[in-house]
């Protein structure tokens, strides 16, 4: 798991944000990350996957509620078992 590290991502357009990246863990041969935007007052994370194109390893947003549901629990059991 990795921690306090920033990282700057663009929008569709071209908008750049600062995110923490919170902690990033493999589920089911998948990798994720926890993202936490530096510019907003939240403590609630984004969910990516980590995927490879044109060998490049690139964050694809996790829209679906039920594998951002899986990577919370992934995550808190991780945090308790610490």
């Amino acid at each position: 798991m990795e921690t306090n590290n920033i990282i700057t991502l663009k929008d569709e357009n071209n908008k750049e944000t600062e995110f923490e990246v919170v902690a990033t863990l493999k589920l089911n041969d998948t990798e994720y990350a926890i993202l936490l935007p530096l510019d907003e007052d939240t403590d609630q994370g984004l969910v990516f996957k980590v995927v490879t194109e044109n060998g490049e390893e690139i964050l694809q947003y996790v829209e679906s509620d039920e594998e951002i549901d899986m990577v919370a629990d992934a995550y808190e059991e991780l945090l308790e078992n610490e």
